[in-house]
């Protein structure tokens, strides 16, 4: 197998750049401000609510501090997914390189899912980063580690989906810039399918990709939530496979 000799290679080259560097680093610092300010203010609504029992008993970690903050990282994902995607072909186009790849002993669908794991890595780097603030305060609350994993795992098919979806629009054109644009629309599109209709059993709420990870977001995993991004995944990475496949013919 050829795939994990790729992915290593994609993942090397991301953190030769100073662009890999400068992802991990914005990342850090957006979703280290989101989980500060949360933290705090889980901490205000806790002190208010001291002397009301009932009030007191109804709060809990997962619904006012994990799930804001999965919600938020999630929407960091919608713009870092975007700019770790564009340059998987796109830079093999541009510098030629493509055909270099194309003619090596391997297969074009271990070229994808070399590229795909190389950069889903990277994703998982970043989620990793950020469990430091949960580690932080297990020794002082009682976590459900069950709602942060499943939360852990919504946030990470998120980011596998759209990454899986920039790698066809990567492998459209040359230019990383528009390679990024079309990723960032169409993750940007199935982040708010589920806000244009008010109905969840809509074709539009199913299409949508919050309608599916938000019920991880609080701790619960369903099968057909799976199923949907297993879908979305194979969807985008067999027109990739496809895409790049012409390539050995045009």
């Amino acid at each position: 197998m050829n795939i994990w000799p790729i992915a290593g290679r994609e993942f090397r080259s991301i953190f030769n750049t100073t662009i890999g560097w400068l992802v991990l680093a914005g990342f850090l610092l957006i979703t280290g401000v989101f989980w500060a300010s949360m933290v705090s203010y889980y901490a205000v609504q806790s002190t208010d609510v001291v002397s009301n029992p009932y009030a007191a008993s109804q709060m809990n970690l997962t619904d006012y501090l994990f799930s804001p903050f999965f919600g938020n990282t999630a929407i960091v994902l919608m713009m870092v997914c975007p700019a770790i995607s564009m340059r998987l072909f796109s830079e093999e186009t541009k510098q030629h390189t493509m055909e270099l790849l194309l003619t090596s002993p391997v297969s074009t669908l271990e070229i994808v899912l070399g590229k795909f794991l190389g950069g889903l890595g990277f994703v998982v780097v970043l989620l990793l980063a950020t469990m430091a603030g949960p580690l932080f305060l297990a020794p002082f609350v009682h976590l459900d580690y069950g709602a942060v994993g499943a939360g852990y795992l919504g946030l990470l098919l998120v980011g596998a989906s759209i990454l899986a979806m920039g790698m066809l629009f990567s492998s459209l054109t040359s230019n990383q810039i528009v390679a990024l644009v079309w990723a960032f629309v169409g993750a940007l599109a199935l982040w708010v399918l589920s806000w244009v209709s008010q109905n969840p059993d809509s074709v539009f709420s199913e299409i949508g990709m919050v309608t599916h990870v938000q019920d991880m977001f609080t701790g619960l995993v369903h099968v057909s939530n799976l199923v949907y991004f297993v879908a979305f995944m194979a969807f985008f990475l067999f027109a990739t496979w496809q895409r790049v496949e012409s390539f050995r013919w045009s």
